[in-house]
């Protein structure tokens, strides 16, 4: 990735609804060679996908936890990452270091709603316990960290 690419994905991560015409007039190209460019970044998975952030009260998604998940000696973790993958409620999984194995950010309507989640969690084979913190409220979030340039 060139300077000029990295500036294109800092542009689009800044607004993905940026134009070609817009996105050449600032990084100094033609349309077609930043619309190039662009196809380039998607195909190589640089570029993983665009979409729409919306507010989650505004969609009945007032309620967000943070679940720790200790995993089960004996289970699969493909498995139990498959089952995870099937829970919709579930918008975020990362693998950690340390005792609990996996972070599940979730988002439901209501308390019920996340109870009931967090049996499904804890009746998943392969796992052993869970531990629950709600959000209170969101100060930020996804905000994208700033690109590093090379060298540094």
């Amino acid at each position: 990735m060139d300077t000029i690419d990295r500036s294109l994905v800092e542009l689009l991560r800044g607004n993905a609804r940026l134009s070609y015409a817009e996105l050449a007039r600032q990084v100094g190209l033609s349309a077609p060679a930043v619309h190039e460019r662009v196809g380039k970044l998607e195909s190589s998975g640089i570029i993983r996908g665009y979409r729409a952030e919306v507010e989650p009260e505004a969609i009945g998604l007032g309620v967000t936890a943070l679940i720790g998940i200790v995993e089960d000696s004996g289970g699969d973790t493909d498995d139990v990452l498959e089952t995870f993958r099937q829970m919709p409620e579930i918008e975020s999984c990362y693998f950690m270091a340390g005792v609990e194995s996996f972070l599940l950010k979730a988002r439901v309507g209501t308390i019920a709603e996340l109870e009931q989640l967090i049996v499904r969690l804890s009746r998943t084979p392969g796992v052993a316990s869970t531990r629950t913190g709600i959000a209170l409220s969101t100060k930020w979030e996804n905000r994208p960290p700033p690109i590093e340039s090379p060298g540094s």
